[in-house]
């Protein structure tokens, strides 16, 4: 520790224990410092709060987020949603094209908390899914969601997103949060395979099968050298624990939403097994059209039965793919 290091220290200890003295002895450091001012104020001098009206602070603290509908920029970053995996199945579209499709339902999604850059530093929405018996959670868990002032919640997800999109606790967020035709990147916890070999966990060609092989058809052959470097490499390669990781799977197409029911369906497959949840969001790479997305999310009217909605299926075009292709 430098002199200069220990002779501040020693200086904010002495006005820890005789401020009116001290800070009438000494006006090194800061300016000239009244005897009757607490050492508060000295620590001021030091950090960059003083800087910074507290009026100032406390109304951006104090601001309420409304829940009104907004204008989506391309800088702007919506929120995602947590769902739950249904299973696969496949549909045929009005061209007579099969599509295999992966159903997701939207369990009762709801905003949590709401972090802000002058409380937390950041900007995020907490969204909660599912329902869960204040038995079956910890008392920390019990005691965020009653602090809060939302009912208790099974799953838990935190999304980035810009200052525009924020939207307050206890909002609801739908299926119709997105539309069909867009893209989005769905993130789940694969399935888990165990311990698997090199051919069933990297696709290893494996030894031969006739000649020459005795009982190492499936091994996965040679892992290093002799005495240069006379080591295996790390990153190797080898059998070992397969799946049971989170994994993204990006660009996936929304086939069809059903608002009345709460389901998504989507083009193709996604991690996770059946009854996993997974988060889905905005795609990264293949951006939808700002002009075709509710922002910060979609606010249905008040004379809306969702009970009566009928299921929104994306625009395939006027052009049959088959014909085309002559």
């Amino acid at each position: 520790m430098s002199a200069l290091s220990r002779g501040i220290i020693s200086r904010l200890r002495l006005l820890s224990l005789n401020p009116a003295t001290s800070s009438s002895s000494s006006s090194s450091t800061c300016t000239a410092i009244p005897a009757t001012t607490s050492y508060s104020h000295f620590f001021r001098c030091f950090s960059s709060e003083a800087l910074v009206d507290g009026a100032e602070i406390a109304e951006d603290r104090s601001r309420v987020i409304e829940a009104k509908p907004g204008v989506m920029t391309p800088q702007s970053k919506r929120t995602g949603v947590i769902a739950v995996k249904c299973g696969m199945s496949a549909r045929w579209d009005k061209w007579g094209a099969r599509v295999p499709i992966t159903v997701l339902w939207v369990d009762d999604n709801i905003v949590s908390q709401v972090k802000t850059p002058e409380k937390e530093g950041i900007s995020a929405l907490q969204i909660g899914c599912g329902q869960k018996k204040a038995k079956h959670l910890t008392k920390p868990e019990v005691g965020h969601f009653r602090a809060q002032g939302v009912p208790l919640k099974r799953k838990l997800r935190e999304f980035p997103v810009t200052e525009d999109a924020l939207l307050p606790v206890g909002m609801s967020i739908g299926v119709r949060h997105f539309v069909p035709g867009q893209y989005v990147d769905v993130t789940g916890i694969t399935r888990g395979k165990g311990f698997q070999g090199g051919m069933k966990r990297h696709g290893f060609r494996g030894m031969p099968a006739s000649h020459g092989a005795s009982k190492s058809h499936r091994s996965i052959g040679s892992t290093g050298q002799r005495d240069d470097a006379g080591r295996v490499f790390k990153g190797r390669k080898m059998p070992g624990r397969m799946g049971g990781k989170q994994r993204t799977v990006k660009n996936v197409w929304i086939y069809k939403i059903d608002p009345a029911r709460n389901l998504i369906w989507v083009r193709g497959q996604v991690p996770g097994a059946e009854g996993n949840f997974v988060f889905i969001k905005d795609a990264f790479y293949k951006k939808p059209d700002v002009s075709m997305l509710p922002f910060p999310t979609y606010f249905a009217p008040e004379d809306e039965d969702p009970s009566k909605l009928e299921p929104l299926v994306a625009d395939l075009g006027e052009v049959d793919p088959f014909m085309a292709a002559d």
